[in-house]
């Protein structure tokens, strides 16, 4: 009973969208601390030698440090606005999702958790906390990020296969074409 009143209620998305925003953005949160509580900046312990650390980063940049050189003037208010902009578009499509489109809901809601969790920081701090980081053989290392990150990836992930594997035409004309025939083009000229 209860589902079927989500469903004529149409809030099974909005149920969606509430709970993994919330989710992404507690988790993103709630490790940011422990990082901060736990490690110095730069501090790394290895996970996985050869391959995963725990690292205190500060990126004041976007992701994998874009624009982190730009002066603070420009950079900070663009990181602000740019997301809020964003969550809005983000937002937008969401009212447009059908109500049981379960996978879109996610995705999306996956990439607004991750957008949040980082505005936090950005707001808060003027930078972001990232702290996984991987690497091959120390050699080799892939920028550090966060779990907020990691939620913006999967739900841009989600969304590209969407994309890529399911139709998303518009239903087929139930007209017929216009023919020649149709069109009166052999028809003779009146006055």
């Amino acid at each position: 009973m209860i589902q079927t009143t989500l469903r004529q209620l149409g809030a099974r998305k909005y149920l969606i969208l509430t709970v993994i925003t919330l989710v992404i953005i507690g988790l993103d949160q709630w490790t940011k601390q422990l990082v901060v509580g736990s490690f110095r900046l730069g501090e790394s312990i290895s996970i996985i030698p050869g391959l995963f650390n725990l690292t205190y980063v500060r990126n004041p940049g976007a992701a994998f440090g874009l624009l982190a050189q730009s002066h603070p003037a420009f950079r900070i208010p663009f990181f602000i606005i740019v997301p809020i902009v964003a969550l809005g578009a983000i937002g937008y499509i969401f009212r447009k999702l059908p109500t049981d489109d379960i996978r879109l809901s996610s995705a999306l809601s996956l990439v607004m958790g991750g957008a949040i969790g980082n505005l936090i920081d950005r707001a808060l701090f003027g930078y972001v906390i990232d702290f996984l980081d991987f690497h091959w053989r120390y050699a080799y290392h892939f920028p550090a990020f966060n779990v907020a990150d990691s939620a913006i990836c999967v739900g841009v992930g989600i969304l590209m296969l969407d994309l890529f594997f399911h139709n998303h035409s518009p239903e087929q004309p139930t007209t017929k074409p216009i023919t020649k025939k149709d069109s009166g083009a052999d028809a003779p000229a009146t006055r």
